[in-house]
């Protein structure tokens, strides 16, 4: 755990303030365990919805509905290939960010 004195070294508020709308919807989208584990998925490649139900463990209508909110949030983007929707990280830095939560959070 970081000192007080460390922290203030670390973290910029003024930085962060100036980036808390988005840094706060990213985090609200993320927030469901599902969403995070679809995240998750994603991070090792492009998928369907049937590969991530199948991954998941979920019905494809729940897979479905995730993917809907994550797409709506900027999370995921989709490309038709074939008769298929393939959904994918949106944003790169969403990478880093998983890196750190499993990082900090996630032992063994």
């Amino acid at each position: 755990m970081l000192k007080g004195a460390n922290l203030k070294k670390t973290v910029s508020i003024l930085k962060i303030k100036k980036s808390c709308g988005q840094i706060c919807q990213i985090l609200k989208a993320l927030s469901h365990p599902q969403r995070l584990i679809i995240m998750g998925h994603l991070l090792a490649g492009a998928k369907t919805v049937s590969e991530l139900t199948v991954a998941c463990g979920v019905s494809q209508s729940q897979v479905s509905q995730f993917l809907i909110r994550m797409k709506f949030e900027g999370l995921v983007k989709s490309e038709k290939k074939g008769k298929y929707q393939v959904y994918s990280v949106a944003d790169k830095r969403l990478i880093g960010l998983m890196k750190a939560i499993q990082q900090e959070y996630c032992f063994d």
